[in-house]
């Protein structure tokens, strides 16, 4: 018979699979033990997380969802800071791939040029997206816009740890690319620039005209190789379905 049974049960527990009393004492308490050792190493570690340094760099970049961009321009779909910052990256990559690997520009780094385009507007976080024809009205405004900029980014590094900070100022100020990649990373931002105007006017906008018309000139004057092979050959699917791109499949 085994040691234990319940009043009411229609059957008696096997003692196989019972432990006595003394055994579940022990293990109850050991359970205990446990969690109250558990208790007291949790909170240990939120102690020394309060008094432990904390960088809200990564915290203030991820905030960049919340600008919008075209801020002066009736749009059919927002664009936020974020969407673009994506968007620039890879069409910089792809430029710098095109500058490589197409064009024999050995000396590109497209890895380097997708990485400061990830941090081409982060100072925006700080200043906001001001408008282009506000930003580019005079000389003496442009001037005073990019010094604007160039502190907000040392300010954004300064909100990082000391010893990340000499890799992160020169992606944020801009810096970190030769001539020959910035001008690349430039092309880019105008791409991403002329592709929102073009699905504006996909869109029945026609608030985005004379932007679109901006951008094309200004592209034109770069005059660079590898967005001129972009506009050729990539440019033109940007007006088509998605069957037409997928081809059906």
């Amino acid at each position: 018979m085994p040691w234990f049974s319940r009043r009411g049960d229609s059957f008696l527990r096997s003692s196989e699979n019972m432990r006595p009393p003394g055994v579940w004492c022990g293990i109850l308490y050991g359970t205990r033990a446990a969690a109250r050792a558990n208790l007291a190493m949790a909170m240990q570690r939120m102690k020394r997380m309060e008094t432990e340094k904390t960088y809200a760099f990564c915290a203030l970049l991820s905030r960049m969802k919340y600008i919008n961009r075209w801020g002066l321009m009736r749009a059919a779909r927002p664009e936020s800071l974020s969407e673009h910052t994506a968007e620039a990256a890879m069409l910089a990559h792809t430029l710098a791939l095109i500058a490589k690997e197409e064009l024999g520009q050995s000396d590109v780094r497209p890895g380097e040029v997708a990485l400061a385009a990830l941090y081409h507007d982060a100072s925006e976080i700080l200043t906001g997206d001001m408008p282009t024809p506000v930003k580019y009205k005079n000389e003496a405004l442009k001037t005073a816009y990019k010094q604007l900029e160039r502190e907000s980014a040392e300010v954004l590094a300064a909100l990082a740890p000391p010893a990340l900070q000499p890799q992160l100022l020169p992606l944020l100020c801009g810096t970190a690319l030769s001539a020959e990649e910035a001008v690349l990373l430039k092309a880019a931002d105008r791409l991403c620039a002329l592709i929102k105007c073009l699905e504006e006017e996909a869109a029945g906008n026609s608030e985005f005209a004379s932007a679109k018309a901006q951008q094309l000139r200004l592209l034109e004057e770069m005059d660079c190789a590898a967005a001129n092979y972009f506009i050729r050959h990539f440019l033109p699917c940007y007006k088509k379905t998605l069957d037409e791109l997928t081809g059906g499949f």
